[in-house]
């Protein structure tokens, strides 16, 4: 047991002084405060870890996902290869045997032999007999002839395609002739550009080689077909420092290439920023939203569209947000009234223009024509008329196209009423004077009884009369640069005729940008 303390010294025992009872209850303090630190750190790191955790799981399962669907395609594409090789192998025979037949029946003689057809059935009856004979050269030569039956064409052409015996190697040697190089040795400055039938036949092929099976995931392409199609591609990007880099590139070329490596699947990841250089310097084209999502290059969009917005490309940046759904982020409405409004200030800078006096207001007018007539159409196309009401815009358009009537409108000349103020007598036809030879006389004629003795004195001649005031005919304006047309690229700067007063919009102000291009082809 232990002693018991003796009471004088329990007497010696004195209270903490206040300052000592301070420092405890401040160290107390300190320790609870960083007891409850340490435990808010601790909570923090485990929620983190948990939320980690629960992303790590989450990406786990979402690779586990892709795998499984991975093999399933994988195992789908095996096990439908022997069907799809079955069908190829059938169309094939198929086509071997019509061939046989043609020749034998003199097919290829059943439509004229200087390739005029009557109706969309001798053309598909005559694009057949080149297939079947695997004439690459001739179908060529018939397709370029025929480009007023561009829809005609764009119908029948897949179905003639697809009895060729091995249709991806008939196409590559039907466009040979001026792609990846032109090989032509002679060059109409008129027909030079043959881009719209390459894209044509080359689009055409697309439903031809896709698998019956398994649809556009796989293209029935030779491995041999494929490669050379990768040549043809690879001697195409060589050839860019040869034309003066991409920005000399002609669009109807770019749009070749870019359709020959869609149509092929010969896309390459390393080449994106390439594919999206060329997409932007022709995003003109009809066919561009949907050819760069093709080229994978819908991740690039956004980026994309600023650029085009930041060119005063809106109608063209409008056409991509809606193919890849980033209407929202950039809404259409306000870009068409920027795009108008850039527009009037082109067209005010041409009728500013010192160099261009005569035809400014002609010229400035058609900019503002086809700039309306451009955002109508989009307005229409996505259904925008109860954001952006056309009707003023028709108005617009309609009251400058009646200008330009006016201004065609001949002045009229009351006929054989010509008439010497001073005499009475009968004026000459205002274009005797300009006649070789010509003598008019500037009397009176005498009556037919009477005859002038030859040696009679004629009285002093008339002074001459003056030349009436030059007429020129309606002499029509030159053709719209923003008409359809395959082979033309966009000429930056005229539109179609046009007063020299632009009231203002319905709501939007004064300017002009270059005005929408149309497609390359419909």
């Amino acid at each position: 047991m232990g002693s018991i303390p003796d009471p004088g010294e329990l007497t010696e025992l004195t209270p903490p002084s206040f300052e000592e009872f301070q420092k405890q209850t401040s160290l107390m303090t300190s320790c609870t405060l960083l007891w409850k630190e340490l435990s808010d750190h601790f909570s923090y790191l485990e929620q983190n870890l948990l939320k980690k955790s629960e992303a790590l799981k989450r990406k786990i399962q979402t690779l586990d996902s892709e795998t499984k669907e991975g093999l399933r395609e994988l195992e789908k594409r095996e096990v439908t290869i022997g069907d799809s090789v079955g069908i190829a192998l059938g169309k094939v025979e198929m086509s071997k045997e019509a061939a046989l037949g043609a020749l034998k029946k003199g097919l290829s003689s059943s439509a004229n032999d200087n390739g005029e057809v009557d109706d969309g059935e001798g053309l598909l009856l005559k694009l057949k007999s080149f297939c079947l004979n695997m004439d690459a050269g001739e179908f060529w030569r018939f397709v370029t002839g025929k480009k007023k039956e561009l829809d005609v064409l764009r119908a029948q052409m897949p179905l003639a395609l697809a009895e060729c015996v091995d249709p991806a190697k008939f196409v590559l040697e039907a466009i040979s002739e001026v792609f990846p190089v032109d090989k032509r040795a002679e060059k109409s400055d008129k027909g030079n550009d043959l881009g719209w039938a390459c894209v044509l036949v080359l689009e055409s092929l697309i439903p031809v080689v896709v698998d019956p099976v398994i649809g556009k995931s796989r293209l029935l392409v030779t491995p041999s077909v494929k490669e050379r199609a990768k040549d043809i591609a690879d001697t195409w990007k060589a050839s860019l420092e040869e034309r003066g880099g991409i920005e000399n590139v002609k669009t109807p070329d770019v749009h070749t290439f870019l359709q020959h490596l869609v149509t092929f699947g010969i896309v390459k990841k390393e080449d994106v920023d390439l594919y999206r250089k060329l997409v932007v310097g022709s995003a003109w084209r009809k066919q561009m939203p949907k050819l760069a999502v093709s080229l994978g290059l819908s991740d690039k969009m956004p980026d994309m569209i600023e650029e085009l917005i930041s060119k005063g490309q809106q109608l063209d940046a409008v056409h991509f947000t809606y193919e890849v759904g980033l209407v929202d982020k950039f809404p259409p409405v306000p870009l068409l009234k920027a795009f108008l409004k850039d527009a009037k200030k082109v067209a005010a800078s041409i009728l500013e223009d010192p160099n261009n006096v005569g035809r400014a207001a002609q010229l400035a007018g058609r900019k503002e024509q086809s700039a309306l007539r451009a955002v109508i159409k989009c307005i229409e196309e996505y259904k925008l008329e109860a954001q952006f009401p056309p009707e003023n815009l028709k108005k617009r358009l309609e009251q400058l196209e009646k200008v330009k009537t006016e201004k065609k409108r001949p002045a009229t000349v009351p006929a054989n009423k010509r008439t010497r103020a001073n005499n009475g007598g009968p004026m000459p036809p205002a274009k005797a004077g300009r006649l070789a030879n010509a003598y008019v006389s500037s009397f009176p004629a005498a009556p037919a009884f009477v005859r002038s003795p030859s040696h009679a004195q004629y009285p002093a001649p008339v002074p001459p009369y003056h030349s009436p005031p030059t007429m020129y005919g309606s002499r029509s304006p030159p053709a719209n640069p923003y008409a359809y047309s395959p082979e033309a690229a966009p000429l930056a700067g005229s539109y179609p005729g046009a007063p020299m007063n632009y009231p203002a919009y319905g709501g939007y102000g004064n300017g002009m940008a270059p005005a929408y291009q149309q497609a390359y082809y419909r």
